[in-house]
């Protein structure tokens, strides 16, 4: 399975993918509920964090807590949690 870094990226630079079409889904820490994002929203990847504007400039959200990533509704990639 193509890790999510790999697959963020190939979203971002890979001329045969439309960023338009993703949507992410992540775990907000405070409320335990998945969070829908439009890949779009995400403004870079730095390191094991993706990048968000807030009301506070910018959100750093670990890699980690990202959930689902969705192709047009579609679901191409998702965590396996151990529960």
């Amino acid at each position: 399975m193509e890790t999510i870094i790999d697959l963020l990226n190939r979203i971002r630079w890979d001329k045969k993918e439309n960023p338009y079409d993703y949507t992410i889904y992540y775990e907000d820490r405070v409320t335990e509920n998945n969070v829908r994002l439009e890949f779009k929203e995400i403004l870079r990847v730095e390191g094991n964090f993706f990048v968000i504007a807030s009301d506070s400039g910018e959100t750093f959200i670990p890699l980690h807590r990202i959930r689902e990533v969705r192709n047009q509704g579609i679901s191409v990639w998702k965590r396996m949690l151990d529960k």
